[in-house]
């Protein structure tokens, strides 16, 4: 059986793979609308996390609006050389909003801007050394944990067969339980979750210090992956 999902696990080739775990004296029946049964099964698998991502900010206070956007120009092109120094870790321009402040009869009194930066990154040591750095003039937004696309997609396929074989066997059983010969897949479907979710960030303080702001070492915990079959199959009495 594991043949059929080593040739193809494409959404698309997914419904014909299935549709050969059916029993053989079955394949060719033509549903009738009668005696189906939908249910759902799952796997899933626990995984550590492997990516960290971060957003640093600064919010910057002015009289004029020129002045503003040279101070925010000035924060972010800083800390985009200073990124340059970690190849390890991908680091983005992210937000940038500027918006007017009022006094009590309206007229505009002053502007507020905010800029923000993106990190990603597998190596946690080289991210939280980044971070430690950019905290010289940005502040941590958030800093979350998750699984990489790739390794993602690595363990997805491992899931959708597990998930896919149990698929077969409930419907293997529901045939048994209800006493018929066999059964024929009327639809299915294949669902993942999981894969990125945020995670408290456990931090450990390092003695030393990197540009006078403590690097942290980071403890990435883990997230369950999940794939899902959902389907119908009609089940095949027995000739007469």
């Amino acid at each position: 059986m594991y043949n059929i999902f080593s040739n193809s696990l494409s959404k698309i080739g997914l419904f014909s793979a299935l549709s050969c775990l059916a029993f053989s004296q079955a394949a060719q029946a033509e549903p009738t609308g009668y005696n189906q049964i939908s249910f759902n099964v799952e796997a899933n698998q626990e995984v550590e996390n492997d990516q960290v991502t971060a957003t640093l900010y600064k919010q910057i206070q002015s009289s004029n609006p020129k002045q503003l956007a040279t101070q925010l120009n000035t924060v972010i092109n800083q800390a985009l050389s200073i990124s340059k120094r970690y190849p390890t870790v991908t680091t983005t321009t992210g937000s940038q909003n500027t918006y007017p402040q009022y006094d009590d009869k309206g007229k505009i009194v002053g502007w507020t801007g905010t800029v923000s930066v993106d990190l990603k990154s597998n190596d946690f040591a080289k991210a939280s050394e980044l971070i430690a750095n950019l905290q010289e003039t940005l502040l941590v937004q958030n800093i979350q944990f998750g699984v990489s696309e790739s390794k993602q997609k690595q363990l997805e396929t491992d899931l959708i067969k597990k998930a896919s074989l149990k698929f077969r066997d409930q419907a293997n059983s529901l045939a048994e339980t209800w006493g018929m010969s066999g059964y024929q897949i009327i639809n299915v479907a294949i669902a993942s979750n999981g894969g990125y979710q945020p995670h408290p960030v456990m931090l450990m303080r390092d003695a030393s210090a990197v540009s006078g702001v403590p690097a942290q070492k980071f403890e990435g915990g883990n997230t369950r992956l999940s794939v899902s079959a959902n389907g119908t199959i009609e089940l095949i009495p027995f000739m007469r």
